[in-house]
């Protein structure tokens, strides 16, 4: 089974973006993570990311093309702001599970809002790189 992860905005300064918040982990480090929990559970795994919000919507839209099962989204501040993002996904079959290192219900009041948790299959957040692999786990428990 083949899983994609798509990493928004920003995320690519991880380790060095507000570490008090989203950990000390750089981006490399947490697709490493990634990497070695899907070998672990017999999965293929892709991960990308992008400060562009077409970007993400055309790999969203490909995703069943290139055989992706599965989609592990951070849309991070798109979370908020992107009804495109939330209509690409709404509008593909892919099951997909929305992840955040912080716990964004916690955060302040505009971040607490999701428009793309509603249309994902659900919503891992707060704990740091592992909501990742929490989100890699349930795929290996509900997709066939």
């Amino acid at each position: 089974m083949k899983i994609l992860t798509i990493h928004g905005p920003n995320l690519n300064l991880l380790g060095q973006r507000e570490p008090e918040i989203y950990g000390s982990k750089t981006l490399e480090m947490i697709n490493l993570e990634i990497g070695q929990r899907g070998e672990a559970l017999d999965l293929t795994t892709t991960c990308r990311q992008s400060n562009h919000e077409g970007e993400i919507i055309d790999w969203l839209h490909k995703a069943a093309s290139e055989g992706f099962s599965g989609i592990v989204i951070n849309p991070a501040a798109f979370t908020h702001s992107s009804v495109a993002i939330r209509d690409a996904i709404a509008a593909i079959e892919i099951q997909v599970i929305e992840v955040h290192l912080s716990n964004i219900s916690a955060r302040d009041d505009f971040r607490q809002k999701s428009l793309t948790a509603a249309v994902c299959m659900g919503s891992i957040s707060g704990f740091g790189a592992a909501s990742y692999l929490v989100a890699l786990e349930t795929f290996k428990i509900l997709l066939p």
